[in-house]
């Protein structure tokens, strides 16, 4: 079994036999072909065993169509040659199949989890996919020091520390982590940070940090505090509250009223969190909600995240591919792919049944190392909960047709403004930053027909141009991409392929772009430059620059240019952010780092002794050799380093 096979976290439980068998037929050429995959399919079949497994049907080029998986591979496969009662769908399918890739596995549940890792890893166009399958944010309580920290956290799960979510997004966190502040006055700061102080900082005098940087508060103090913190998130709140009372009331009995005031605002913040993040629903504890919603074609599944009994968010999904798929198939192949890199909660209320149960049961509490109960809820507060779920989907759909309905139109006003061909599917949006040519960088955003399609969009480090160079900048960006298209997709079938480009620029950047796909050999993308009004575009006095020199304004109150401002402006803050996380990062690093055997301590000997880095460049040899800390022999590796030509 091949590395791209395997689970693709370390955490995986499900082991995977060793067997793989990758079946081709040849001939049929590249266009669709109905019977010459039938043909490739039957010619799998032959050799499949009666058991479980994952499949993936392929094309002519090796691109993965569709991955499935089965209790019995040579019957479920076999499926796929009785043509007749094939969905359109499905027959398109196999007209396009020229091979097969064959994985076998131990039980249907280890089948069910290696295929939802499959198809996030291929995202094949027959499958239904999680489109929105960016990480979950949570809160990390972090065990690795002795007085915690709490803090924000995304990705993998390998610091360290309690986690707890997931929340629905960054705000829902920082709502928490302000709650946590007021309520446990738990440090939010860097180990680094902490270790250097000699006084308070400022949440220390505004009562969010009970700053035992400074010896403010001792060990087994802080360590109730950050046991009061784990009661709070596991939904045990009614203990905190007691306790908080009791202590207000003992230290206004010893008139201490201070002490009282600060308990008291402790106090307000748990009620006040307590009314907004608690859901009524008796003996809920952890569990996530999911409700289904279609109409037109189109469908949505609003997600509602429950621990302790706490609201902490909910999001809307709007899966692709579910055309001419069941309901059920859909929210069985969401959840699978949903809790793909998430642990599930002990309970998961859903609305309808969903294709193969107990094999997706037994799948979760697999990777959760505990037993998962899928339910569906018919009386008491847990139903009300699951119609209020069902009302949110079917809002959020609605909401999502107007826009898209909205969208059409501006799609087909741009269309006949700058005289494309069709209605741009993928437009993309460049734009540069840099400060006096330090730390440049470009950046590329994506929008389409859904809107902005954040999971595509590019950063690029300015590496040969002159970085003072605003066009030379921007050919250097788009010579890098349009080398990368032309090498993984070179006959424009991924969708990858732009079918407008928007320049944030003039004639000057319009015509270095022009230049760029010159030389690449592109001749059919259309280009436009956005250039800023004279009061920078504050009045809608831009101007669309066109290959020839054509230029087009539109009114100021027009809703295509209000469109087109959106998407220069997304790209204008995707570049800034981009550019100032890169100088953030260039403040922490220093030219002695690049110095041989200079470690952290003599690094941080030679700063103290010398102030910058530059002075220590500038140093002569018997200067660095009286440094503290610093031998002949390292002092003379520094010098040598910094003036090579002795």
């Amino acid at each position: 079994m091949s590395k791209a096979d395997r689970p693709d976290h370390p955490g995986a439980s499900a082991r995977f036999n060793e067997e793989q068998a990758t079946y081709t037929v040849q001939g049929g050429g590249d266009a669709p072909d109905l019977e010459a995959g039938v043909a490739a399919i039957r010619n799998v079949v032959k050799t499949l065993p009666l058991r479980p497994g994952v499949y993936r049907m392929q094309n002519a080029k090796g691109d993965v169509l569709y991955v499935g998986k089965a209790r019995a591979l040579k019957n479920r496969v076999t499926n796929y040659t009785q043509v007749a009662r094939l969905s359109k769908r499905l027959q398109r399918m196999v007209a396009q199949t020229r091979s097969m890739t064959i994985v076998t596995t131990r039980t249907e549940a280890e089948a069910l989890l290696l295929e939802a890792q499959l198809i996030k890893r291929f995202r094949p166009p027959y499958n239904v996919l999680l489109r929105d399958d960016k990480s979950f944010p949570f809160i990390l309580l972090r065990e690795d020091h002795g007085f915690p920290r709490v803090q924000k956290h995304r990705g993998a799960r390998r610091i360290k520390g309690q986690y707890y979510g997931p929340f629905a997004s960054a705000g829902s966190v920082t709502r928490t982590l302000n709650a946590l502040q007021k309520l446990f006055l738990l440090r939010s700061c860097s180990d680094s940070y902490f270790e250097n102080r000699s006084r308070p900082c400022l949440l220390f005098q505004i009562r969010r940090c009970s700053a035992p940087c400074v010896g403010r508060i001792g060990e087994g103090d802080y360590a109730e505090l950050v046991d009061d913190a784990k009661n709070f998130l596991q939904g045990k709140s009614t203990g905190v509250q007691q306790r908080l009372s009791k202590a207000m009331g003992e230290a206004a009995e010893k008139q201490d009223y201070e002490l009282a005031a600060v308990y008291r605002d402790r106090l307000r913040a748990l009620t006040y969190i307590q009314g907004s993040q608690t859901v009524h629903a008796e003996g809920l504890g952890d569990a996530d909600i999911f409700a289904l919603a279609c109409k037109a074609g189109q469908m949505c599944i609003q997600a509602f995240f429950i621990r302790g009994g706490q609201n902490w968010g909910h999001r809307a999904f709007f899966p692709a591919h579910t055309s001419e798929v069941p309901e059920a198939e859909v929210l069985s192949s969401f959840l699978v792919q949903f809790y793909e890199d998430m642990p599930p909660p002990k309970r998961i209320l859903v609305d309808r049944e969903i294709d193969d149960e107990e094999v997706v049961t037994e799948a979760l509490s697999e990777r959760a190392g505990r037993k998962v109960m899928i339910e569906r809820p018919q009386r008491g507060d847990r139903r009300k909960l699951m119609e209020q779920a069902t009302r949110n989907a079917e809002e959020a759909l609605e909401r999502r047709m107007a826009e898209s309905t909205t969208q059409g139109k501006l799609l087909r006003e741009l269309a006949d403004a700058f005289e494309l061909p069709d209605l741009p599917k993928r437009i993309e949006v460049y734009d540069n930053s840099h400060i006096m040519g330090t730390n440049a960088t470009g950046a590329m955003i994506v929008a389409g027909p859904e809107g902005f399609r954040k999971n595509s969009y590019r950063k690029f480090n300015i590496r040969s141009a002159d970085t003072q160079d605003d066009f030379g900048m921007m050919k250097e960006v788009l010579e890098r991409r349009f080398a990368r298209l032309e090498k993984e997709d070179p006959d424009r079938q991924s969708g990858e392929w732009p079918d407008l480009l928007l320049i944030d620029g003039g004639k000057g950047q319009l015509s270095a772009v022009l230049e760029v796909m010159e030389g690449q050999g592109v001749h059919d993308i259309p280009v436009v430059g956005v250039a800023k009004g004279p009061h920078h575009g504050r009045e809608g006095r831009e101007i669309f620059h066109l290959p020839g020199g054509r230029e087009i304004s539109f009114p100021p109150n027009a809703p295509l240019l209000f469109y087109l401002q959106r998407l220069r402006d997304e790209a204008h803050r995707f570049a800034i952010g981009t550019h100032r996380a890169k100088r953030a990062k260039s403040l922490t690093t220093s030219t002695l780092d690049e110095v041989p055997g200079i470690g952290p301590n003599r690094k941080r000997a030679l700063l103290m002794h010398f102030g910058t880095a530059r002075a220590v460049k500038g140093a002569a040899l018997e200067d660095l050799e009286r440094a503290p800390g610093i031998s002949k022999g390292t002092a003379r590796q520094v010098y040598d380093y910094f003036h090579p030509n002795g």
